[in-house]
């Protein structure tokens, strides 16, 4: 209301400086126009509605209002179309003295604006023309044959650019008066803004309609993705996306190979291809394509026979003929570059901005689906890896598989250590890692994640992923990537899990061997020393007898006499010593035991020659062990024998001893010729015979048996020896706190 009363001031002060009629006493059909402004206003306010014709009617009135303000006139309105240059035919809106509406579009098409017309020249100078002003201008032709003696045209302006055209035209002799043209000037300015109001809706209803449109094909995009089809199935289907999004007639992508070296084609689609160059192009070769990888952006061109782009075109097929080009870089989240997406098309100038930015939208898609095949990938890889090797060399894949995935320079895995914090157990790349990690180490350059196990959250160790920047710092890390490293960490704890599992499952099995083979040969035994008690033992008591009948007889003879008591002596030892080995078959009672008193015991009991010293350091401070006394002291007492035997009689026999979180580590270590590195695992073998020397008193089962009983006892035992210089036996035992089934 504030613009009408506006209006009407300078209506009234036009009245008051001319000498017109006050307010009561001017004519009707003024107070009229300015009752249908307020309508023309309302039909603007109200064009957008879900009444389409809003725009027509708020038009429709001023040309009505405007022959009330001009008696004996007739309006008539076009639109301009600043693109074209032209005026829109179907856009006539008409009114006549009568209130009649003029003839139809068809049957005034004779009213049509001229090229060299007034309205022509009002538009491109934007001020009104007045025909009787200006002696060159001459009335329309089909104006003049109905009567028009003068006409009025303005120009329709918002915001400097024209929007359509008023023409008033008069069929009587005379001129337009100056409240006339006022009137007239306020009635252009609504016509102006309907037409302009109007335009604008009509353009976001386009926009949104083609925004909807984009969401929806997007969506199909996402949902080529979430299909999980192949990689060049998705890609494809991406690419006919494109093809139909833009218009164009030709696509490629192109993935960046292995080795950062080539563009390798992974999908190609056309019209009319005949024979298309589908060959890997070199990265730093004279290419579109390999330009928009090398330099990272976006390309729109428009006419590809300009300079520079005429000079490094690649024609996607020789045969046809392309004129405009688009192209945007794959680039992944972590910085890294995939691949180029190119369209191309035959005609000139096919591309838009808005393609553009809906290709580089599509190509995000795209880089999705490599990266998730790329991951699907790797942990197929991973899984079959840990399925099948020992958990040193998957865990030496997934730092590669990390630094490919995450286009990171090295990477590294460290795991928790018996000393505390983590140690160094595979790492890939460039970069020279810290062979132990803590909590406070500061790695500014690293994207790492801990190595967690089940509901326990326990961290297992760390995993790291790194940048070779010289500046030491990696650039942002993405959800992605942390999502990517998390997962490997996730199959990493898998393989490390699995080889415990399996250890703990061999040692299960070969405890259960063991067991059964006790059980077997405790069989043997029982019967054995039946069978020996039945025959040996009767040894003593036939000499016994010969002795007592032949008295006489060996008192004269002190050979035959001497040989009689070696017999019954010997006889009588063989049955101690089968006693005393065939004990150790019996059931293990399980113990605190003192490693240091059976160390001694051992020691006392091999009998060590003068020649050989043994030197023992760390035994006292040993906590205890669970074990069966007697069998520990036979364990010792057959190592240093073994030692012995090895240095034959002369040199220096090492048993030191150290706690561990959970074990106690013993080690026996001689300074003999030592074991050859090929011979450790058949050392403890049953039917080994690799030394010669054997041990008065022993049933001869050697190594086999002290590994026998180390397992019994819930411990282990392994040799370190280059074959050159002495030999070591480290033994481990459970520490009293760790519970473990003899």
């Amino acid at each position: 209301m504030g613009k009408l009363s506006l209006i009407r001031d300078q209506i009234l002060e036009v009245m008051k400086t001319h000498s017109f009629p006050s307010p009561e006493e001017t004519d009707p059909r003024l107070l009229e126009a300015l009752a249908n402004l307020n309508q023309i206003s309302d039909a603007i306010n109200h064009i957008g509605s879900d009444d389409a014709s809003q725009n027509d009617l708020s038009l429709q009135l001023i040309v009505e209002s405007a022959i009330r303000v001009v008696p004996g006139s007739s309006a008539v309105i076009y639109i301009y179309d600043q693109a074209t240059g032209m005026f829109e035919k179907e856009s006539r809106v008409s009114a006549e003295p009568d209130g009649r509406k003029l003839e139809s579009v068809t049957d005034s098409s004779n009213d049509m604006p001229r090229s060299n017309g007034i309205g022509m020249r009002t538009v491109k100078r934007r001020r009104r023309s007045l025909s009787y002003e200006e002696a060159d201008l001459d009335i329309h032709p089909y104006h003049a044959a109905i009567g028009v003696k003068a006409v009025a045209c303005f120009p329709l302006i918002v915001a400097e650019q024209a929007v359509g055209i008023l023409y008033i035209y008069l069929h009587e002799e005379r001129r337009f008066t100056h409240l006339e043209q006022l009137m007239l000037d306020n009635f252009v300015n609504q016509a102006a803004m309907a037409i302009y109001h109007s335009r604008r809706l009509a353009g976001i209803r386009r926009d949104l309609i083609r925004k909807d449109e984009e969401i929806n094909q997007l969506r199909r995009a996402g949902l080529l993705i979430s299909s999980r089809l192949r990689l060049e199935e998705t890609l494809d289907s991406i690419l006919q996306l494109a093809l139909e999004i833009t218009n164009a007639q030709y696509g490629i992508f192109r993935l960046l190979d292995n080795n950062g070296e080539f563009l390798v084609t992974r999908a190609v689609s056309g019209i009319q291809f005949e024979r298309p160059l589908t060959e890997k192009l070199p990265l730093d070769g004279n290419s579109i394509m390999a330009y928009v990888a090398r330099t990272r952006e976006s390309l729109l061109i428009s006419d590809l026979q300009q300079e520079p782009w005429s000079k490094i075109y690649y024609p996607l097929d020789s045969r046809l003929k392309m004129r405009s080009e688009l192209a945007v870089p794959l680039i992944n989240a972590s910085g890294r570059l995939e691949g180029v997406l190119n369209l191309e098309s035959p005609d000139l100038g096919a591309f838009s901005e808005g393609d553009s930015h809906m290709l580089q939208s599509l190509a995000t898609y795209a880089i999705t689906a490599i990266q998730e095949v790329r991951l699907l990938d790797a942990l197929q890889e991973a899984a079959q890896l840990i399925i099948s090797q020992p958990s040193q060399k998957v865990l030496d894949q997934l730092c590669m598989m990390a630094n490919d995935l995450l286009n990171s320079s090295s990477s590294a895995i460290w795991l928790d250590s018996e000393s505390g914090g983590f140690r160094l157990v595979s790492s890939h790349g460039a970069g020279q890692h810290a062979e132990n990690f803590s909590e406070e180490t500061n790695l500014s350059n690293a994207l790492l994640v801990p190595l967690l196990t089940g509901n326990e959250a326990r961290k297992l160790g760390m995993f790291g992923v790194f940048n070779a920047d010289a500046g030491g710092e990696r650039s942002a890390t993405s959800e992605w990537d942390k999502k990517v490293l998390a997962c490997l960490a996730n199959y990493a704890v898998l393989a490390v899990q699995n080889e415990a599992h399996q250890q703990a499952l061999r040692a299960s099995q070969e405890r259960h061997w063991t067991a059964e083979t006790f059980a077997a040969v405790g069989d043997i035994s029982a019967n054995l020393l039946h069978n020996m008690n039945n025959k040996v033992g009767t040894i003593p008591v036939r000499v016994q007898a010969i002795q007592d009948k032949y008295r006489s007889m060996l008192e004269k003879d002190s050979y035959l006499a001497n040989a009689l008591a070696e017999i019954e002596r010997s006889a009588a030892e063989a049955m101690q010593i089968v006693q005393e080995n065939l004990s150790h078959l019996r059931p293990i009672r399980a113990e605190k035991v003192h490693i240091a008193a059976r160390v001694a015991e051992a020691i006392q009991a091999a009998q060590v020659p003068d020649n050989v010293k043994v030197k023992t350091s760390g035994m006292d401070d040993l906590p205890t062990v669970i074990a069966g006394g007697q069998s520990l002291t036979l364990v010792f007492r057959n190592l240093i024998e073994n030692a012995i035997a090895a240095m034959q009689g002369d040199g220096l026999i090492t048993i030191h001893g150290v706690s561990l979180p959970e074990w106690v580590e013993i080690s026996v270590t001689d300074s003999g010729p030592g074991i050859s590195p090929e011979l450790h695992n058949q050392i403890f073998e049953l039917n080994f015979s690799g030394r010669a020397n054997t041990h008065p008193g022993k049933l001869g089962f050697g190594l086999w048996w002290v590994k026998t009983l180390m397992t019994r006892l819930g411990g282990s035992i392994v040799v370190e020896s280059d074959g050159r210089y002495g030999t070591t036996f480290r033994l481990r035992l459970p520490s009293v706190d760790v519970e473990r089934q003899i």
